[in-house]
């Protein structure tokens, strides 16, 4: 199963609701953090527990800190008895790292590129376009190329009998099927291939081929040709003329990695301010400290260098600022939950206090006073 093809099939589907391709990213991100919520208040609940209960095993490990065997031994015995799973917090995490590396996958693929690439969105100029790139234009016959580009073909793809097209034409592996015929010079006609082994058909088909039109994407300038290939032997070659590509930097991607710093720093903010314990540990709140300022800068600096496709870093942003909303908002639930809790064994207390108190009858005072004046 592709699931990039579906992850793409499914973003044009959101793209027509909501009349953009940025929308459409907004609206998977809103799903995705829907499907999950659940997850999330479990991962809210397992900290609440973890904050009450850290002074108990804050005192196992003191008073095991010498023999760790043992200390292993009682902790996980504590965590039976109160029915705590510490794992069950990275749960969420595990989750969205494979949807991240889906969606990274699917708007660099050449068929999103193809597709809606050059799409833009507010002040976005493409949402496939990273930090740093070398411009190209698409369309223009010819391309923007350096030499240590390399080439893509888009799934679908036109194979002529003659003049006849055949229909259904599927490539075994689209990714690997073009390849490059000697060295690539900027400005001299770059000579591309694909092997007729490749093709998903009948050997008495093969030998019928006579030509095929496809869509190539250049994975360095991400710019797209639609080149017609013509059969030469065992092969479908073609020869495009290129130029030489120029370098670029793009603003608006540098902002989008810079809302994105702010964002998960207010995330990791918020989190630790609605996470407070009453009596927190030192030590335990210096390091939470430093770890939610240095991660969101780490982070940042890391997508600096990393070609983060502009399309994932507003999935990225819009995930932060929702995971705001929701961390707020199941921590008011929680701590609902935890009130009415408090209330129902205090009231649970006080029934037992009445029901086990016993009733003193009141005995009759006689009046000596008015019995010796009637003597």
């Amino acid at each position: 199963m592709d699931f990039t093809t579906l992850t793409i099939d499914f973003l044009k589907q959101l793209s027509n609701i909501f009349g953009s391709y940025g929308l459409g990213i907004i609206a998977l991100t809103v799903i995705i953090r829907l499907a999950m919520w659940p997850l999330n208040v479990s991962q809210q609940r397992s900290m609440k527990t973890m904050q009450t209960l850290q002074p108990k095993m804050k005192a196992i490990q003191d008073r095991y800190k010498n023999n760790p065997q043992v200390m292993q031994q009682k902790m996980m015995e504590f965590y039976k008895e109160h029915q705590f799973n510490p794992m069950a917090g990275c749960l969420p995490l595990l989750i969205q790292m494979p949807i991240f590396i889906l969606l990274y996958s699917s708007l660099m693929s050449p068929q999103f590129i193809s597709m809606a690439g050059q799409s833009n969105f507010l002040f976005i100029n493409r949402l496939d376009a990273t930090l740093k790139g070398n411009a190209g234009i698409s369309n223009d016959g010819k391309f923007s190329v350096t030499n240590k580009d390399t080439f893509s073909l888009n799934k679908n793809i036109k194979v002529f009998i003659g003049d006849e097209e055949l229909k259904n034409v599927k490539l075994s592996n689209p990714r690997t099927a073009l390849k490059v015929q000697g060295d690539i010079i900027p400005g001299e006609p770059v000579d591309l291939k694909i092997s007729l082994d490749d093709f998903d058909l009948k050997f008495s088909q093969l030998g019928k081929i006579s030509s095929a039109e496809a869509t190539v994407t250049d994975n360095n300038t991400r710019e797209i040709e639609h080149i017609k290939f013509e059969r030469k032997g065992d092969i479908l070659a073609a020869s495009v003329p290129t130029a030489a590509a120029k370098s670029s930097f793009n603003y608006d991607v540098l902002l989008l990695v810079v809302i994105f710093g702010l964002s998960m720093f207010l995330t990791q903010k918020i989190m630790m301010a609605t996470n407070k314990t009453s009596a927190p540990d030192p030590t335990q709140e210096a390091m939470q400290k430093t770890l939610g300022t240095m991660m969101p800068v780490m982070l940042t600096a890391t997508f600096l260098f990393i070609p983060i496709p502009a399309g994932v870093l507003l999935y990225l942003i819009t995930s932060n600022i929702i995971q705001v909303a929701q961390t707020l908002i199941i921590n008011k639930q929680l701590d609902a939950e935890a009130q009415k809790k408090k209330e129902s064994k205090n009231n649970i207390v006080s029934d037992d206090v009445l029901k086990n108190t016993k009733k003193v009858e009141a005995k009759e005072v006689k009046n000596v006073d008015s019995e010796n004046e009637t003597k």
